[in-house]
């Protein structure tokens, strides 16, 4: 009688863990919502979604696969991983049309590669992921639809993920694939539809949130490029080929950046930059490397074969100077100017010069030294 009051004791108690575990892992998955739906800053929130995977889930390796663009055909790794070892001369994606999204829309579950391989899923064209060794891809699923695919590597104390934690992970990616469904929506609506850039009033917005914080900070940098002789190529060619070139200038100057960074057309054929790191040599080597890449590059509609170039402007964040985001603006609007006027395609960088007036230190002259 002992014995079984004892082991009935014993079964109660594990129970009660059970239940303890459940009423704790409910309560992470709630604050994991609240987290990840707090932003729609699409940056902000992948980092957010890899942190909570490491942390919750207790791997050093994890991935993203998102779509790169609103209108991607692919979703792509790009620069949304942790820990692991990426070739950068290969290409991490998975086609929206791929059997193996079609499966993760049919059957909503985790599945490991040798899950996949049961399933008849042929791997041709995902040998780039293979590689990575990834121990369980998780299907971020929101409305009927994919928005996205987790990898998971090897866990840091345990071989495997048992039932439990793989539904757990479901829950996570599914307020995960919530949170890019918000963000993508917002996407919409403060991008141009044509060049998938940011527009201009959410230029202003996180400029100015940039200048606030850059005041506690280390500060950032700003890059205007404008399209030399942009309005020949819409009088030679018609103004379809000019929104093909402007698309494939907007293509370049966003596959140059980093998701920290932020890409808006801002006029016609302008654009600009704003990158999140400081430093003059940083902003100077991006936009260096922007320009290059477009004067390196041939763009080509049906059978017209174009070749151009763009001026740049680069300003980075003084705090004596930049008081507002119109002074930053204008800036690199002078820079950009001098680019035009010294010869076009070159990058210029704006230093400034402070002259007191009435006591006090107010920008009214800036010296323009030239870039490469």
């Amino acid at each position: 009688m002992d014995k079984i009051t004892t082991l009935e004791v014993k079964e109660e108690s594990a129970k009660i863990r059970e239940l303890e575990k459940q009423i704790y892992d409910l309560k992470e998955l709630f604050e994991i919502s609240k987290c990840l739906n707090s932003t729609l800053d699409y940056a902000v929130l992948i980092d957010s979604i890899l942190l909570t995977c490491m942390a919750q889930l207790k791997v050093i390796r994890v991935g993203l696969f998102i779509r790169k663009h609103l209108d991607s055909e692919e979703f792509s790794l790009h620069r949304n991983y942790t820990g692991f070892d990426v070739d950068h001369a290969k290409v991490y994606a998975i086609p929206n049309n791929h059997p193996m999204i079609q499966l993760f829309a049919r059957e909503y579950e985790c599945y490991t590669l040798q899950d996949l391989k049961k399933k008849n899923i042929p791997f041709e064209g995902l040998e780039n992921i293979i590689s990575l060794e990834p121990s369980l891809l998780v299907p971020l699923h929101s409305q009927g639809k994919i928005n996205g695919v987790i990898m998971l590597g090897g866990r840091i104390d345990t071989d495997g993920f048992d039932d439990y934690e793989k539904e757990y992970l479901l829950n996570v990616a599914a307020i995960a694939s919530i949170a890019i469904n918000n963000a993508s929506l917002f996407e919409m609506t403060t991008t141009d539809m044509m060049t998938k850039l940011k527009l201009k009033h959410y230029l202003y917005a996180v400029l100015n949130e940039w200048l606030a914080a850059a005041k506690h900070g280390s500060g950032f940098s700003l890059l205007m490029f404008d399209v030399d002789f942009f309005k020949k190529i819409n009088d030679t060619y018609g103004h379809t080929v000019g929104d093909v070139v402007l698309k494939y200038v907007a293509r370049i100057i966003m596959d140059s950046i980093r998701n920290t960074d932020v890409a808006v057309r801002y006029g016609g054929e302008e654009f600009v930059v704003l990158v999140s790191r400081p430093g003059k040599t940083l902003a100077m080597k991006i936009a260096e490397r922007i320009r290059k890449s477009i004067e390196n590059s041939k763009i080509k509609y049906k059978d017209i074969v174009i070749k151009t170039t763009i001026s740049g402007g680069v300003v980075c964040y003084d705090p004596v100077v930049d008081i507002s985001d119109d002074v930053m603006i204008e800036r690199a609007d002078k820079s950009l100017y001098q680019s035009k006027q010294n010869g076009r395609n070159r990058i210029t960088l704006s230093v400034p010069a402070i002259k007191p007036q009435n006591d006090a230190k107010v920008p009214v002259l800036y010296s323009i030294r030239e870039g490469a």
